[in-house]
């Protein structure tokens, strides 16, 4: 148990420093935290997913808290700061959790000293404050980061310790590092040789639902575990091979989980990234394979899905063209271009998917024709167009409840009693032109 009494560093008092510089530095530290972030993710790119992952709240609030009580502390020198304090030591222990090393937290802390006080000065120099006064706060500065980095390297100490002989929390470790993108592999490779587990040269990683608790037993001893993270994970060593895809059912039941593509285990980051976007596609209904999802049979879903706000962007664009047509007449058409760029069908095949009469395609192709013009035999334009009407159809599928495919609620047919008129020839264009469909 952590003796609560304050270490020497973090009870020291504060040099004097005028209460008046406290009012004068406070509207600099936003725009100071957000420069200390920027340079610290410069220095040590290992600490890129500290910033942007899941603990990324959590730091922003410690280094603000950091900023914020210094800044309370000229003023009130007097004034306590457990929560700082606690704040810094889990910092500490989740750094060392994650395989940072002491030297790079050291270093983050001296970052924030240096950049502070170049602000400091520059304010200084604006309010023409006096040398002898800079010295003054320079002095109280480095001490204050002193105790922030004592704190830090107290609570590393602590979470080395709760690791260094537990295999499951090396394992975990491991799976984190290779999960960020962390390129420390010399450190990966002495944390592999002390779990005992061999760094394989490629792997499957596999994004759980929150609530995801696999059975163990299911699965091989190979397979690192981590349920404690709020993004929990699974990382499959070797070939996707069908024993791994049966085992990860039966040790899943049901739960929903995203497998990542098959790669090199310098490539695990962005296994880990493809899966969790899948797992969130599954999650809001756009892929419906599961429980188990396999971003493999996902990949131009993933692509489409990458960027949802371009592909509007894109569709707008695209369908500039129907924009004066009433909303009901102008979702037809669309639904209808859509099925045409998929399938490039007869009007005929294209009927049966829209559960329309062939007659009833052709007057849409034919207002499609007249409204498009040579934009339906560019192949650039159809291309844009098919990938955007795909992207948007992947998310109105999502809306919709799921239909079996005997499900007698399906849409009649509609133009009964109306004969196909005869088909005409396929137009050509210039070349590098698409051929006009055969809708007439």
């Amino acid at each position: 148990m952590r003796d609560s009494s304050p270490s020497p560093a973090a009870s020291d008092p504060l040099e004097p420093v005028p209460r008046e510089f406290a009012a004068i530095m406070r509207p600099e530290l936003p725009s100071l935290l957000q420069e200390i972030k920027d340079e610290v993710t410069r220095t040590y790119p290992e600490f890129v997913p500290a910033f942007t992952g899941p603990q990324a709240p959590y730091v922003h609030a410690a280094i603000e808290q950091s900023l914020t009580i210094f800044v309370d502390q000229v003023a009130h020198p007097s004034l306590p700061s457990p929560l700082r304090d606690e704040m810094f030591r889990t910092l500490g222990r989740t750094a060392a959790g994650d395989g940072y090393s002491l030297d790079a937290l050291r270093g983050t802390c001296r970052i924030g000293a240096r950049l502070a006080l170049r602000r400091a000065r520059k304010v200084s120099r604006h309010y023409d404050l006096s040398p002898l006064f800079m010295l003054s706060f320079a002095d109280t500065l480095f001490q204050y980061m002193n105790q922030l980095e004592g704190l830090a390297i107290e609570g590393y100490m602590e979470g080395n310790v709760a690791i260094q002989d537990d295999q499951d929390g090396l394992r975990r470790r491991i799976l984190r590092l290779l999960a960020s993108g962390n390129t420390a592999y010399a450190l990966i490779g002495e944390l592999a040789e002390r779990a005992g587990w061999q760094l394989p040269e490629e792997v499957s990683m596999v994004a759980l639902s929150p609530d995801a608790r696999p059975a163990r037993t299911s699965l091989a001893p190979d397979v690192l575990v981590d349920l404690t993270d709020p993004q929990p994970a699974l990382l499959l060593p070797g070939p996707l091979d069908d024993a791994r895809r049966e085992s990860l059912g039966h040790a899943l039941s049901g739960t929903l989980a995203a497998v990542g593509p098959t790669v090199a285990l310098a490539a695990a980051t962005d296994s880990m990234r493809w899966a969790r976007q899948c797992l969130a596609l599954a999650e809001s209904g756009i892929v419906r394979d599961g429980p188990v999802v396999y971003c493999e049979n996902h990949l131009v879903t993933l692509w489409l899905e990458s960027d949802p706000a371009l592909v509007q962007q894109l569709a707008r664009r695209e369908l500039a063209p129907l924009d004066g047509q009433p909303a009901t007449r102008r979702a037809r058409l669309i639904e209808t271009l859509r099925v045409w760029l998929a399938t490039r069908g007869t009007a005929a095949q294209i009927g049966e998917v829209l559960h329309i009469h062939p007659q009833t395609v052709r007057y849409r192709m034919r207002n499609l024709d007249a409204t498009f013009g040579p934009q339906l035999t560019d192949p650039d334009h159809c291309f844009a167009t098919e990938a955007a009407l795909r992207a948007l159809h992947l998310r109105q599928s999502a809306a919709a409840p799921a239909r079996r495919p005997d499900d007698p609620a399906r849409p009649p047919v509609t133009g009964g009693g109306v004969t196909a008129g005869r088909r005409g020839r396929a137009r050509t264009g210039r070349p590098g032109q698409a051929a006009a469909p055969e809708w007439r």
